[in-house]
């Protein structure tokens, strides 16, 4: 039976224990890519997306923001 768990090493030291188990071929290590929790949450909120907005759509929706919070262009 194969399990995967995330562990935060703490101690420098507990880092020789776990290349050591490694050694003995009783785990494997795998690094995790900081990015991919970025990826994995852009690709959750893009999937619900139908489309994306153009160029003039996003520059009319910052005009209007601007000119609610400005009050002139």
């Amino acid at each position: 039976m194969m399990e995967s768990i995330n562990i935060e090493i703490l101690n420098p030291k507990a880092m020789q224990l776990i290349k050591g188990m490694q050694e003995l071929k009783l785990i494997k290590i795998k690094k995790q890519d900081r990015v991919s929790d970025l990826q994995t949450f852009l690709k959750k909120t893009r999937k619900n997306a139908l489309s994306s907005p153009d160029l003039d759509k996003i520059t009319a929706i910052v005009e209007e923001v601007r000119t609610e919070r400005y009050g002139h262009k």
